[in-house]
């Protein structure tokens, strides 16, 4: 099979991916606790749970990037390894 990105296309979103599941999940963890930073102030959403929900719903796609992008990295490892041609 061969990769649909390139290679530091498929590096950029795996960082992206990291931090994007990281961050994520502190803050749905903040809000699943109802910490006071999160649901203290009069603007700030009532129900931390529904937020968290969200949060890790966003975390979820995040982790289905990371596979992805993960696949596309892999498969340009191997072609490489195999003597490939690289156009650039």
């Amino acid at each position: 099979m061969k990769p649909v990105v390139s290679v530091g296309q498929a590096w950029i979103c795996i960082v992206i991916s990291v931090f994007g599941i990281v961050i994520l999940s502190v803050i749905g963890a903040l809000f699943k606790a109802n910490h006071h930073s999160m649901v203290g102030s009069t603007d700030d959403p009532a129900d931390g749970a529904v937020v968290a929900g969200t949060a890790f719903s966003a975390v979820i796609v995040y982790v289905v990037f990371l596979v992805g992008c993960g696949f596309q990295a892999l498969l340009h490892m191997r072609e490489s390894r195999r003597g490939a041609i690289a156009l650039s």
